[in-house]
């Protein structure tokens, strides 16, 4: 292959350099014993790889099956090791190819062909790692399109080569110049160490959540704690990785300061309410709230800037961190704290009212939502009403009268079931109707 390309352009030329490289590599390896040698070996080492993996995938397998239903650390590390047997091959291919390789270098001294074998099979183990074990959407994505690739070529001996130009092309932005390696790198390094701080914070909140010795607003609060410290130290490392001197952030710091002196005033305030409402515990989720602006629900959620209220027709209230600080709340829940409830309710003129008191303190008692404690239903007598005489019973239950709990609804049933069994009569309103200058019949 000899071609006189002096007139073409310069990257057409620098293809046909490396075309006449590879053509007289292939070459070589064709017409040197040492080469043949060496494929040879390649072929009897993917063999025994292949005899090896039989004879050990279905007692490894036995072995490193849990049991069904395991959960401790034991049998997750097990799974784990399960899901990676389809490696098993290429990696014994590698292995026992690298042995051959020793061998091939000291007989004749050479060991290039080999060499691309070993590369081959990392990546054939890289491909099946990415395509049959690793499930996680987002790093199947950088494996394919980043792993892959770059395997790729690493088995044909142009990895350095294009990472060594990638160094050389440098970005200006102003004063600031960094190369595109450093920023494939970072984007590279981010992307896993925020995977790996995403991952580690659900396991650590997860964690966290099962103390059940712990109150709710600790937990939460030790919960944002390690979030901040697991996303700290991922900033850090990047910032590492990248280059970027710690003591730069100084200036962003003072940037981030000013941002926060004219434009983020609310954000930091509701950020540091935030951690207040956690640290003293006033409500956290599970709470039932009613604000100010008589706006009331559950809180199903607590983030960084705000409060989650899920009111009883579905509907969610997103609530600044800060109106639970500088306004009025009231927390009908407290986790759990009784609430006193009341119903009203009339008997007729005929009744004798002495014996209204116990009849419906004893019927209100037989609902099993209604508390003996701190006090047992109480029968008040509220006044004399134009058609009957007005009753009142005070009760205490663990909730609130609304959604899933129906206690006022339930109370007057029991109130009308036992008023009546008792014939007592529920008045209803009664006219006189006088008729002046009618005439005589």
């Amino acid at each position: 292959m000899d071609f006189d390309l002096t007139d073409q352009p310069e990257i057409v030329q620098q293809a046909y350099g490396y075309a006449q490289q590879g053509y007289d590599l292939a070459l070589s390896w064709l017409l040197s014993p040492a080469a043949w040698s060496q494929f040879a070996l390649l072929v009897v080492a993917y063999l025994a790889a292949v005899f090896v993996t039989r004879r050990l995938k279905r007692p490894l397998t036995k072995l490193l099956t849990p049991q069904d239903g395991a959960t401790d650390m034991l049998s997750s590390a097990r799974r784990f090791l399960l899901m990676g047997l389809p490696l098993l091959l290429p990696l014994l291919a590698y292995v026992f190819t690298g042995i051959g390789e020793q061998v091939t270098r000291s007989v004749f001294g050479s060991g290039g062909v080999i060499a691309f074998g070993k590369r081959l099979f990392l990546f054939l183990a890289a491909r099946i790692l990415v395509r049959e074990i690793i499930k996680d959407p987002f790093l199947k994505l950088l494996g394919r399109y980043i792993l892959i690739p770059a395997m790729a070529l690493y088995t044909l001996g142009l990895l350095d080569l294009i990472t060594e130009h990638l160094s050389e092309t440098t970005v200006s932005l102003g004063n600031i110049s960094f190369s595109v390696m450093a920023l494939l790198r970072g984007l590279i390094a981010g992307s896993l160490l925020f995977w790996l701080g995403r991952w580690s914070n659900d396991q650590s909140a997860a964690y966290i959540q099962k103390q059940e010795e712990m109150r709710p607003a600790t937990r939460q609060l030790a919960a944002k704690a390690a979030e901040v410290v697991i996303f700290g130290i991922a900033f850090l490392l990047l910032m590492n990785i990248m280059g970027v001197p710690l003591t730069s952030l100084a200036v962003l710091g003072g940037a981030i300061g000013v941002g926060l002196g004219f434009g983020l005033q609310k954000i930091a305030a509701n950020y540091m309410s935030g951690v207040i409402l956690l640290i003293e515990g006033q409500a956290t989720i599970g709470d039932y709230v009613e604000l100010d602006n008589g706006e009331a629900g559950t809180i199903v959620k607590t983030t960084a800037r705000a409060m989650i209220l899920e009111t009883f027709d579905g509907r969610w209230i997103v609530v600044p961190n800060e109106d639970f600080i500088t306004t009025r709340v009231i927390n009908y829940s407290d986790q759990g704290s009784a609430n006193r409830l009341e119903v009203d309710f009339s008997v007729s003129y005929d009744t004798d009212i002495n014996l209204i008191p116990d009849i419906v303190a004893a019927a209100v008692a037989k609902h099993p939502g209604v508390l003996e404690e701190p006090e047992p239903p109480d029968v008040e007598l509220r006044g004399f009403g134009e058609s009957g005489i007005d009753f009142g019973v005070e009760f205490w239950v663990n909730g609130i009268d609304d959604g899933k709990n129906k206690y006022a609804s339930d109370v007057l049933f029991l109130i009308w079931n036992a008023l009546k069994e008792n014939n007592i009569e529920i008045p209803y309103p009664r006219r006189v109707i006088e008729m002046r200058n009618a005439p005589e019949a």
